[in-house]
């Protein structure tokens, strides 16, 4: 129970709602853009834009008819998020089951982006192998054989389809960890070494997917580390502080600069079709390394993943230093959960 020098009930609320409200937001904004660059949609700045609502320019190109009318559906989607988390705040509930939700939707969206990562790098590895060593024609005939030298036929119908697979697996599999990676790693370094000094033998795509899985590791561990208090801190004065004004320095530095960091990647890397993050995406990139692999496209998504994992972490992150600061929960009993 929280004690007589808890939170105010309101602050709690509005922590609630803006915690709650950026992450679903932030769903809703990655599915628009999706829907935007390649649904051929306006998106909600177009649409208003088209609408001549709230001082937005008209933007360019004909949003007549039926794509002005998704158009509104985009933006009823981001109405929907927001009021969707003030139901949801307004609806009951508490800091402590926000934050344990926040943390299984992280731990999903790792799981899901893992299982991508691995059935994507294993199939893509073996279809380099095939074209490198020129057996694809003899095993696909000559037009399937043009079309894995195609970035964009290899993305659309052998990545996506396999990363589709990766989500439902992250969605019935609990199990995984993202310590997995690691493993991933050194089992494709060991095999560069093994084949490079027993067998002489060493191509493009073997470095690629090592590159493609440490990338991974990089950037969805991050979210995970948090998790887990295990990334490192320049502890001079911290180690001193009582319990409570812990995790007011954990709050304050959720909402000033971990939550505002991870939208700024998601807004910048995402704005346009040639931002950082769709111009890859789209044009299905690849690196200029003959036979490597092409997922080139892919690791500009990782950005994706990393921001919005950590996003859901950094807000799971906030709303535990709350229940401290409330009396809720104190931070050795939110130890012993996470170790349980």
């Amino acid at each position: 129970m929280p004690h007589s020098s808890g939170l105010n009930p309101l602050l709690i609320a509005a922590c609630r709602f803006g915690g709650v409200a950026s992450v679903i937001l932030a769903l809703v904004f990655i599915l628009n853009n999706f829907l935007t660059y390649v649904g051929g949609l306006p998106g909600v700045y177009g649409t208003l834009g088209a609408s001549g609502l709230f001082g937005f320019s008209a933007p360019k190109g004909d949003l007549s008819g039926g794509i002005l009318a998704m158009g509104w559906v985009q933006v009823l989607m981001a109405l929907g998020a927001v009021l969707g988390a003030a139901y949801y705040t307004r609806s009951g509930g508490s800091l402590v089951i926000d934050a344990a939700r926040m943390d299984k939707l992280a731990s999903l969206i790792i799981r899901a982006a893992f299982w991508g990562v691995l059935l994507v790098g294993i199939a893509d590895a073996i279809i380099s192998f095939i074209r490198v060593e020129d057996l694809h024609t003899a095993m696909f005939g000559k037009d399937i054989a043009t079309k894995l030298g195609l970035s964009s036929w290899r993305g659309m119908y052998i990545h996506i389809p396999l990363m589709i697979i990766g989500v439902i697996i992250g969605f019935r599999d609990k199990s995984v960890s993202v310590v997995w990676l690691i493993l991933l790693v050194v089992i494709a370094e060991m095999l560069i070494v093994l084949a490079r000094f027993i067998f002489a033998y060493e191509q493009t795509f073997m470095g690629d997917l090592v590159r493609f899985w440490y990338a991974a590791l990089f950037l969805f561990a991050s979210a995970h580390t948090l998790k887990e208090e295990g990334h490192v801190r320049v502890d001079v004065i911290f180690a001193s502080f009582k319990e409570r004004t812990k995790a007011w320095v954990n709050a304050t530095g959720s909402v000033a600069f971990g939550m505002p960091l991870c939208w700024l990647v998601l807004v910048l890397g995402m704005s346009g079709k040639s931002s950082l993050i769709n111009s890859p995406m789209l044009n299905f990139e690849t690196s200029m390394s003959g036979f490597g692999m092409y997922v080139k496209y892919l690791m500009a998504a990782f950005l994706v993943v990393f921001a919005l994992s950590m996003l859901v972490q950094f807000t799971s992150y906030f709303l535990n230093a709350l229940a401290i600061m409330n009396g809720d929960v104190s931070a050795d009993d939110q130890a012993a959960e996470q170790k349980a």
